[in-house]
This record gives structure tokens, C-alpha cells and sequence, in this order.
């Protein structure tokens, strides 16, 4: 019961982030996995027609 008591003062002194600045963030994160996710879709499609043309 110790080992709890200790926990829970442990999570009182714990600072959390709000919830306005976890949906940003969030937001943001998953917007630059689209993006960074089109890109390599992007390049790909771009290197498969390249290396495609070459074997032809």
C-alpha cells in the first residue's frame, strides 16, 4: 500500500498538458505524417515510371 500511497502523490505533483494544446498537437502531427506519407507516394509512383521506362 505504500508503493500506491506514493504513486498517487507522484501523479498530484504530475503538470498535464491541456487539452486545447493535445488536439494541436495532435493536428499537427498527423498532418505532416499526410504530407510526409504524399511525398513518398509521390516519389515512388515518380521512381517506379522511371525505372520502369528503363527496363522496357
Amino acid at each position: 500500500m505504500k508503493f500506491l500511497k506514493s504513486v498517487k502523490e507522484e501523479m498530484q505533483q504530475t503538470t498535464w498538458t491541456k487539452s486545447k494544446n493535445v488536439n494541436k498537437y495532435t493536428l499537427t502531427v498527423v498532418t505532416a505524417v499526410l504530407l510526409v506519407t504524399g511525398y513518398f507516394a509521390i516519389v515512388d509512383t515518380a521512381l517506379d515510371a522511371v525505372f520502369k521506362a528503363f527496363i522496357r
